[in-house]
């Protein structure tokens, strides 16, 4: 399962003192491109282990959640195992941690312990609202970054079509993000800490808020507000910038989602649909007007996909080189060539599950292969491993620790 080559992040060392997911994808992030992830976890594990399908009580997301990080156990309560994560950050390049504002502090881990230890740490706190302002000491997860950085909002139903209630992205979209953005604060940060000629030596502190992280995602809601008093509303399938952008029901009760919005691919769909005139209907000229007059742009595109199967519409419309797809399920990704071609759905040995299918590593770097170096831990998998090989200890000491309640 080793990759071919080492990464590009390969010798960069990281702690993760992470529950859930934001500051777990965050690392994840940096393994898959080679760093050397230590995950601190209490003796009870990370509770994300615990969610999603089981095995046996073994989380099969886990798998690949935690892959390419060495799993210790610490009780971060007993005095001792902060003096060890004090230990382990003179070692290593970053730290990145997701609990509430001023629990670091708690722990005695705050960032001036932190430094003291190693003056020139990247120390990454990721949060729900972030470590200032009126809301920092709020508790938030996700869902709740996703509500008010607007995302919510926008991922409704269109205004008057439903009593239901607001519609949610069905995965924790509003973590990742805070932890893909940790990622790269982290990454830059080390380069204006390392880099040839110029590099200054310094740590650094990032705050990383679910709330931002979300809102900096929101295109151009909040400058549109400021100019134009709009308040842009949920549109469903649709996009209000572009058209046509949606998805079409067909012949089969599936769906077909077309996206033909510049001049030219309108052109073609018109011509493709049998009805070329509308190409040069004043309605439709131009991208803006098509989103004027969307509604009833849509209603003839629908009467054509009405008379054809998803996958035929879909076929029809790529031979005629029109963006287009079929809505896929973890099936029809799990079995779909181009996936598979790119390695983004590629098998892999789990000591616990055997065989599983992982997604592949982003940015998709060939000379590194797969960059899945192992799967998802045990708990502390790995404690004895990093005590001994990051600060030394023998197995005598460790046995000590271990009896007085600290790994």
């Amino acid at each position: 399962m080793a990759a071919t080559e080492p990464g590009p992040l390969s010798g960069l060392r990281v702690i993760e003192i992470g529950h859930f997911v934001a500051a777990p994808f965050c690392t994840r992030l940096l393994g898959d491109l080679g760093a050397d992830i230590v995950k601190i976890e209490p003796p009870t594990g990370d509770p994300v282990r615990q969610w999603g399908g089981q095995v046996n009580g073994n989380s099969v997301w886990f798998s690949q959640h935690s892959r390419n990080k060495k799993s210790i156990t610490l009780n971060l309560k007993h005095k001792e195992a902060v003096n060890i994560v004090l230990r382990l950050c003179a070692k290593a390049d970053a730290l990145v941690e997701n609990f509430r504002p001023g629990q670091m502090d708690k722990l005695g881990l705050g960032d001036a312990t932190l430094r003291e230890a190693k003056p020139d740490l990247v120390i990454a706190h990721i949060s729900g609202f972030g470590q200032n302002g009126p809301y920092r000491d709020r508790a938030a997860f996700g869902v709740i970054g996703e509500a008010i950085g607007g995302l919510r909002h926008l991922t409704n139903h269109p205004p008057g079509t439903s009593e239901l209630p607001p519609v949610r992205v069905g995965i924790s979209i509003g973590d990742s993000i805070a932890g893909l953005y940790a990622a790269f604060g982290i990454v830059a940060a080390c380069w204006q800490r390392d880099r040839r000629n110029g590099g200054d030596g310094k740590g650094r502190s990032l705050d990383v808020a679910l709330t931002d992280s979300i809102l900096s995602m929101m295109e151009g809601l909040i400058p549109e507000y400021s100019v134009l008093g709009k308040v842009r509303q949920p549109t469903g399938s649709r996009i209000p910038t572009a058209a046509p952008s949606n998805a079409y029901p067909t012949a089969d009760q599936g769906w077909i989602l077309v996206a033909a919005n510049s001049d030219p691919l309108f052109a073609r769909l018109a011509k493709l649909i049998g009805k070329p005139q509308l190409a040069e209907d004043e309605r439709f000229k131009g991208n803006q007007k098509r989103c004027q007059n969307v509604e009833a742009l849509d209603t003839e595109i629908a009467a054509w996909t009405r008379q054809h199967t998803a996958a035929e519409a879909d076929r029809i419309l790529s031979e005629a080189d029109i963006p287009s797809t079929l809505v896929y399920t973890a099936k029809e990704i799990a079995e779909d060539p181009q996936f598979l071609e790119r390695g983004m759905v590629r098998e892999v040995q789990d000591p616990i599950f055997g065989p599983v299918l992982h997604t592949g590593v982003v940015p998709y770097m060939p000379e590194c292969g797969s960059g899945i170096r192992w799967t998802g831990p045990k708990i502390g998998q790995h404690t004895d491993e990093v005590l001994r090989d990051w600060l030394g200890l023998g197995a005598g000491e460790i046995e000590s620790l271990r009896k007085e309640g600290v790994v």
